[in-house]
């Protein structure tokens, strides 16, 4: 495998405060900050960096307002970014700093690499038990009364031309389709075995560059549950969910964040290798969520939001 997976996501924002507060409780670990920056980490070592639009350096936005503005991809050694640096020398927007080397890719978004820094974690996951197959003995499933994200698991944008994006990850850097919607979008992962997408670039009706969401990945579909209900108990607003998307099997749930675009909680998507054939799907509600809470649930209550909060009798009592 030659990319591993996202190392850092840097997000060009105008309010730095609502940003920190946002990824504190998100469940990041802020690693640095100044007036201009932040610097949060995932338990992986993934970074989120947020930094001021005005920030000197910054790459240029891909649409107005706060966004997403530098994707680095983690590879798994030297060697394989020296052989990157020598395929990319002449691509748009060239660049070789020394440990890490980019461009920017035809939907205009600052693409970087660099031999990855995150670091392996093992972590208890209780498996969960099915008709088939009882993985969990002797043990209740947990509760988690907020998330902590193991890393930045996928990023979405929106792009003007999905058939040219999907050449230039497949053919520049070996991802690898898992399923698309004809000539509107295509899920791509980093190599034949790995999660569905690491990757997902989708064409709306009226083609334009931007930032849908990041995702990032929890243990299980419990830790969505616990994340998203915290994040609604700190006050912040729910996009959709919790919900399931039926493409790649996982749970989420969306809130929108200060620093652009959405921020996803997701576990549990499908697991594919070189033996899995992409499919084409239509878009639509059903296609994108085979279940979903529209305004999510509220954190106190534990009911959807703005439901009537329980009055202490058994859901199966008589009036």
């Amino acid at each position: 495998m030659d990319v591993l997976g996202i190392d850092e996501i840097t997000y060009g924002a105008d309010d730095l405060a609502a940003c920190k507060q946002f990824l504190s409780d998100w469940g990041l670990t802020l690693a640095e900050e100044t007036d201009k920056s932040l610097v949060f980490e995932s338990m992986n070592k993934c970074r989120v960096i947020v930094k001021t639009t005005d920030f000197p350096g910054l790459p240029p936005a891909i649409e107005d307002g706060p966004t997403l503005r530098e994707v680095v991809w983690g590879v798994s050694s030297d060697e394989v970014l020296e052989r990157f640096a020598a395929r990319l020398k002449d691509k748009p927007g060239y660049v070789n700093e020394g440990g890490r080397v980019g461009c920017t890719d035809p939907n205009g978004l600052a693409v970087r690499f660099q031999t990855t820094r995150k670091i392996d974690i093992d972590l208890d996951s209780p498996g969960m038990n099915t008709w088939g197959t009882k993985a969990r003995r002797n043990q209740r499933s947990p509760i988690y009364e907020r998330a902590t994200p193991i890393e930045v698991g996928h990023v979405v944008f929106f792009v003007k031309d999905v058939k040219a994006c999907e050449q230039f990850y497949t053919e520049n850097f070996g991802f690898v389709a898992s399923d698309r919607y004809p000539g509107k979008g295509a899920f791509l992962r980093c190599a034949p075995e790995g999660g569905h997408h690491d990757l997902f670039l989708l064409q709306p009706p009226q083609p334009r560059a931007g930032l849908n969401h990041v995702a990032f990945a929890v243990r299980d579909i419990h830790e969505v549950f616990g994340g998203g209900m915290a994040m609604a108990r700190h006050g912040w607003s729910t996009q959709l969910g919790p919900g399931r998307h039926p493409i790649s099997s996982a749970y989420f749930w969306y809130f929108n964040f200060p620093g652009g675009g959405l921020i996803e909680y997701y576990a549990d998507d499908d697991y594919l290798d070189a033996e899995w054939e992409a499919r084409d799907f239509e878009p639509g509600p059903t296609v994108f969520a085979e279940w979903a809470i529209d305004g999510g649930l509220d954190g106190n209550t534990r009911r959807q939001k703005n439901a009537k909060a329980p009055d202490g009798k058994f859901l199966t009592e008589k009036k």
